[in-house]
Formats: structure tokens, C-alpha cells, sequence
């Protein structure tokens, strides 16, 4: 475990999570700040501030520090800030499933998927809307050493289109009361390899990458063959015992690791509104377990 010299960290949960207090977002942090927000990350997988106040461009700036952010696919960014995803629902909507309504790793259809995200809460309900976050490496680390050796070999086919093709789960499809802004194109059909099985680039562990929202089969196989064991994984990965849950206030903001993390969205309020809004941090192409035993 870390030592912290500049900061205060409450972990919320055993799996992941921690409360990062005493800090003000909307002041650029001292390097040496930062950096130990960095660490805190790399150590509980997703972290959250409260009470902060925060305008766009200043939710910009912090999540910047990360890495180069990048324009979401699909979804109509906030106007005059392309690198923002407002993710909404409104109190009238009627939909199939909200937006990140199943577990998943943000945007794993990309060839070089995100390094993170940072969700900052601006509307919130008054009950529900919580959101939920699964440790990727315990999913990993609790298989049985004969499944490891077969995943570690293993690629899997992800792509945009349940969610995002013509038809897909969170593209308005006519709805008046859609809130968000999503449309499909010929990006959504795409299909990428990822080893099911990716090495984080920081901390050097291993960690599980199939998610039930992008993942269509295993590489070389159909999905027929593919489907009993990728349930099997996606079942495991939401254990209870590998997750924390958050409660959102007005002025929250979570950080968190798509690279070791799955997260889900509770569809538990409606007639209400929420609305956040999603800054995305570019990453780079998974590295395969496999490449690492050679």
C-alpha cells in the first residue's frame, strides 16, 4: 500500500475505490499533488472526489493531466467542448437501456482503447443512479491456474454494434423524450482484437478484458462456441466481492482505469433527471499476457 504525503484517501470498499478529500480541482494541482493522485489511482482502480465545483473547461483541464483526451464516437459531444460526453437521461425517457446500462470497459471496440475516464456529476437524482465498478485484476487473479493458461493464449472480438449499430441498444431510434444525441455509422460494424487477457502498462498486472456490452466471441471461434465460457467470465467479473458501489452527489467526480475496471450504470430513477458529463483519456493497444512468458 501506498504511503500518501499530499493527500487524505478513505477506500470505499475491499475490491477498489477511495474517497480523495481535502483537494479543490477547479486550482491546478502542484506536480507533486498530482502525481500522487496518479498512484492513488494505479492502487484502487477508481477514485472520487466530492464537492467539487467544476466548469467544463477546468474538468478539461484536470482530466488533461492524464493524457491527451479524445472525442467520443457516436454521441454529440457539449457544445463548445468536443472532448466532453454529456451522458443524460431525462425524466420522460422510456428506453430500452440507458446509456452504460451493462457492464463494460469504455469504448473496448477502439483499436487503442482509453487509458481512463473522469465523470463529473452535475444533475442527480434524488435516490438512484448509482454506479457501479468491478476490479478486473481479482476477476482475473481468482480463476483456476488451468483457465489462466488458456485465457492468457486467447484474443476476443469487440465492436460497437449492439450498442451502437442501426437498431443498437442506446441509438435514439425516433425517441423524443432521448435526452443524448446518438446516431450510428459505418464505425459501429467495425470489429478489433484484444487479448482477453491485458497487461497493465504501469502496475505490470494482469487483468481480465472481455466485457458483456462490447465483446461478440472469441478470435477464431463462433459465437456459438464462444458464448458459454465468455458468460461464465462476465458473471465472475461482477462478483459482488470484486466491486465497490457510488453514490453520486451534485459536484462528484470519479476517475477510474477502463485498462482493470468494468463499471455499470443503474437504471433506478425514473422521473427524474441526471445528467454527467464524461471527459476520456487516450490509451494505447492492450498488451497480451502471452507476450510477457515469452
Amino acid at each position: 500500500m501506498n504511503t500518501y504525503r499530499h493527500l487524505e484517501i478513505h477506500p470505499i470498499a475491499g475490491a477498489l475505490g477511495a474517497e480523495i478529500r481535502g483537494v479543490d480541482l477547479s486550482r491546478p494541482l502542484p506536480d507533486e499533488q498530482f502525481e500522487e493522485v496518479r498512484s492513488a489511482l494505479h492502487e484502487h482502480l477508481v477514485i472520487f472526489f466530492r464537492d467539487q465545483n467544476l466548469t467544463p473547461r477546468q474538468h478539461v483541464e484536470f482530466s488533461s493531466r492524464f493524457g491527451e483526451l479524445l472525442e467520443v464516437p457516436f454521441v454529440r459531444a457539449l457544445d463548445g467542448f468536443p472532448t466532453i460526453l454529456p451522458v443524460m437521461k431525462g425524466k420522460a425517457e422510456k428506453t430500452r437501456r440507458n446509456f452504460g446500462g451493462l457492464w463494460h470497459s469504455d469504448m473496448s471496440y477502439s483499436e487503442k482503447p482509453p487509458l481512463g475516464s473522469a465523470l463529473y456529476g452535475r444533475v442527480i437524482p434524488p435516490y438512484g443512479g448509482d454506479t457501479m465498478w468491478a476490479n478486473m485484476y481479482r476477476a482475473y487473479e481468482t480463476l483456476s491456474d488451468r483457465l489462466k493458461q488458456v485465457l492468457d493464449g486467447l484474443g476476443a472480438v469487440h465492436s460497437a454494434v449492439r450498442s451502437y449499430g442501426a437498431g443498437g441498444a442506446v441509438v435514439n431510434n425516433g425517441d423524443p423524450a432521448h435526452k443524448m444525441d446518438v446516431r450510428t455509422d459505418e464505425r459501429a460494424s467495425s470489429e478489433v482484437v484484444h487479448p482477453v487477457v491485458r497487461v497493465h502498462p504501469a502496475t505490470g498486472r494482469k487483468a481480465l478484458y472481455v466485457n458483456s456490452t462490447y465483446t461478440l466471441r472469441f478470435d477464431g471461434m463462433t459465437q456459438e462456441e464462444s458464448e458459454p465460457l465468455l458468460q461464465f467470465l462476465y458473471q465472475h467479473a461482477a462478483r459482488p466481492e470484486f466491486t465497490c458501489r457510488f453514490r453520486w452527489s451534485p459536484g462528484s467526480l470519479a476517475v477510474w482505469d477502463n485498462r482493470c475496471t468494468q463499471h455499470l450504470a443503474m437504471n433506478d430513477y425514473d422521473g427524474f433527471d441526471r445528467e454527467l458529463h464524461r471527459t476520456t483519456i487516450s490509451g494505447d493497444r492492450p498488451v497480451p499476457a502471452s507476450r510477457t512468458l515469452q
